[in-house]
């Protein structure tokens, strides 16, 4: 029973914390004049690092650009990142934990982050759409799939 105990994958949350963060407003204070709403700019990425001893980093980051036609009225760049206990989970099933699982948890702190900054730099909050990253990560699976594999050996 207790070898048992100790096959069973475990995963927890150690520590959830902002990585980084940065606004930029290049045109104020001739932007807060306007008056027409800019348009909002969303770009993702995640990213996963072991850390050793059972402990993986995964940080998820979100670019926010503001724009009044060519012109930036600010940009938000933060990156929530978290630190992961995954004990026995195996090789395979890592990168899935990576994409989906851990992002899941992180987003919702993301857009907090966001939000805040935006509201501290004088505008609007800014609210980050829900994701289902485990959508995305079945597309990104699907396309790698159809990608010809150059050199893979069988």
């Amino acid at each position: 029973m207790a070898e048992q105990q100790e096959t069973q994958p475990q995963f927890s949350i150690e520590k959830i914390y902002v990585k980084d963060l940065s606004l930029e407003i290049p045109n104020a204070p001739a932007v807060f004049l306007e008056r027409d709403q800019p348009q909002l700019e969303f770009s993702f990425r995640n990213q996963g690092t072991a850390l050793g001893n059972d402990f993986h980093e995964v940080a998820l980051t979100s670019t926010v650009t503001a724009r009044h036609g060519e012109k930036t009225v600010f940009l938000i760049e933060a990156t929530q990142a978290g630190i992961f206990l995954m004990r026995g989970i195996p090789d395979s099933e890592v990168e899935p934990v990576y994409a989906v699982t851990c992002p899941t948890i992180l987003l919702p702190f993301l857009r907090e982050t966001v939000s805040d900054m935006s509201v501290r730099a004088g505008f609007p909050p800014v609210f980050l759409a829900p994701m289902n990253f485990d959508a995305l990560f079945r597309q990104q699976q699907q396309a790698a799939a159809a990608q010809p594999a150059h050199g893979a050996a069988h």
